[in-house]
């Protein structure tokens, strides 16, 4: 019992220093349109990232009397006063849900990364468009911004990104993503795929242990600036200063992150799956 009271209280140290910026803003009023974004883009609460479980197959000691025996796909353990994961219960009830958040977690990480888009999703999401998803002011100006989108081949292929391109953006993308084909184009190469490793490791609740949650948080925010960094907008007042990838010395640094993202994901990815139950 003492073991885990203290890696519980651990995890919600750390899912406090994570979300202390975003918690202390929201009670001012402020955004950051940055850091933010990732509590409303996936709705997720900081309640639930300070929520910690040991993961399937651990048993927690005397855990009977603690609140989280009220919690749901908690179950007895083989000892006394023991509670575990319930992982056939969650897998009866939610399978539905879990098996296709496996496989996008394992088809994902087993496919090569493309590193050619150079982040031109969140200028697709401007081109020739008089308003804009953020009221933060283009770093280069419309004009300019537009030029940069159509002296490249716009080459996203995530559907969350792809679906915020404008009228006039869209069929200058090399794909034409959708939900349904999303399963078979999904790589470790793009950002939002890559962010999108809290997502599920979020849907997988308890199956999954708390460090793992809060790294893909970690890597989610991480790939957020570099997302911010490389977009048109001019992000510096936020602390984001610009990578320019409309220049050759920008494309480069936006790649070699990239890649550091998609390393950190897939091997994230792995941990996951490796966690869960067979």
């Amino acid at each position: 019992r003492a073991d885990w009271h203290a890696r519980e209280r651990a995890h919600a140290e750390r899912a406090d220093a994570l979300t202390a910026g975003h918690r202390s803003r929201r009670a001012r009023g402020e955004r950051h349109p940055i850091e933010d974004f990732l509590f409303t883009y996936y709705s997720y609460s900081p309640s639930l990232l300070r929520r910690w479980h040991p993961g399937a197959g651990i048993e927690l000691a005397d855990a009977a009397g603690s609140p989280r025996a009220d919690w749901r796909w908690y179950a007895a353990g083989a000892t006394e006063r023991g509670l575990v994961v319930d992982a056939d219960a969650m897998r009866a009830e939610k399978g539905a849900m879990l098996g296709p958040v496996e496989r996008m977690l394992r088809r994902t990480a087993a496919r090569p990364g493309q590193f050619g888009c150079f982040g031109l999703h969140e200028w697709a999401m401007v081109h020739r468009q008089g308003e804009h998803r953020h009221p933060v002011p283009l770093r280069l100006g419309q004009a300019a911004t537009d030029e940069v989108v159509e002296a490249h081949e716009l080459r996203c292929t995530h559907i969350d990104a792809y679906r915020f391109f404008t009228p006039d953006a869209t069929p200058r993308n090399r794909f034409a993503p959708t939900r349904e084909s999303q399963p078979e184009l999904e790589q470790p190469g793009c950002l939002h795929a890559n962010m999108d490793v809290y997502k599920w490791a979020v849907k997988l609740g308890p199956l999954v242990p708390g460090t793992l949650l809060l790294d893909a948080f970690e890597l989610a925010r991480d790939i957020r600036y570099l997302d911010m960094q490389a977009s048109p907008y001019d992000m510096a007042p936020w602390g984001g200063e610009p990578v320019r990838i409309e220049t050759a010395e920008g494309k480069a640094e936006y790649v070699r992150r990239q890649r550091g993202f998609a390393e950190r994901a897939n091997a994230l990815r792995a941990d996951i799956l490796a966690a869960l139950p067979a």
